[in-house]
């Protein structure tokens, strides 16, 4: 296989669950009977990524052993210091690899088959250093959002924290969803900083140096927003089991 044609899902699967009231992993939370990230790691495989590794932390054993039969591999992030720092742990299982790397959120089981590889095509269509998707929401509350530049490419992804009244009105959202060009994310893993004040190492920060150097970021729209929707409470996790037993998913 040519090594640029290459494709792997980096799961990101550590955190703790604080407000899930329970001492497991969050994405060992059941869900219509299933594990959360059995979502994720199937909608992957659909995709066509048939390498995926599991970055874990919290309680990493329980997920190990429960996933042991799935074909994943693991790596251990002993810190949870930030998403872009989950993917630095990484870089070891990543030796030799130059492809398309696909990093996913263990706790957003909506994303689509269909919008990851939509995410590769996008990147390869436009030889892109990386792809965001994106979500259409009506509340985006929290989200960070998306600005776009006058050839509709990604220009900036702006926090809630940082935003102004008119950024705030913007209703496209980062999903923390991302297709990179591995050759070019890597480089500049050693660049980011946790200079923030959750002093953490943010992903994010690496599409804002791509961009920076004048390297093409593409921002995708999922066909759902619902895709975007990550499983933090109890409530959410409700949410998200009422939406898949409706059928409406």
């Amino acid at each position: 296989m040519n090594k640029s044609s290459e494709k792997i899902a980096l799961v990101l699967a550590a955190g703790k669950g604080k407000r899930m009231k329970s001492d497991l992993p969050k994405v060992l939370q059941k869900l219509d009977g299933r594990y959360v990230i059995d979502y994720v790691i199937d909608s992957a495989r659909k995709a066509g990524i048939e390498r995926q590794i599991l970055v874990v932390g919290h309680r990493a054993e329980l997920v190990e052993e429960a996933l042991k039969d799935r074909g994943v591999e693991f790596v251990l992030q002993t810190e949870q210091l930030g998403t872009g720092h989950a993917v630095m742990m990484a870089e070891s299982l990543l030796a030799g690899f130059d492809g398309d790397l696909v990093v996913l959120c263990g706790d957003m089981p909506l994303v689509r088959p269909e919008s990851i590889k939509g995410l590769i095509d996008e990147r390869h269509k436009f030889d892109a250093a990386a792809v965001v998707l994106t979500a259409i929401m009506e509340d985006p509350a929290c989200y960070g959002r998306i600005l776009r530049d006058n050839d509709a490419f990604l220009k900036a992804i702006v926090e809630s924290r940082d935003a102004d009244d008119n950024i705030r009105k913007i209703k496209e959202v980062n999903t923390a969803t991302y297709c990179f060009d591995w050759k070019e994310l890597k480089p500049i893993l050693s660049r980011l900083d946790d200079n923030n004040d959750q002093r953490e190492y943010y992903l994010t920060d690496s599409i804002a140096i791509l961009v920076n150097n004048g390297r093409k970021v593409s921002a995708l729209a999922a066909a759902d927003p619902a895709e975007g929707f990550g499983i933090n409470s109890e409530d959410e996790l409700s949410a998200v089991e009422k939406l898949l037993k409706s059928g409406t998913r």
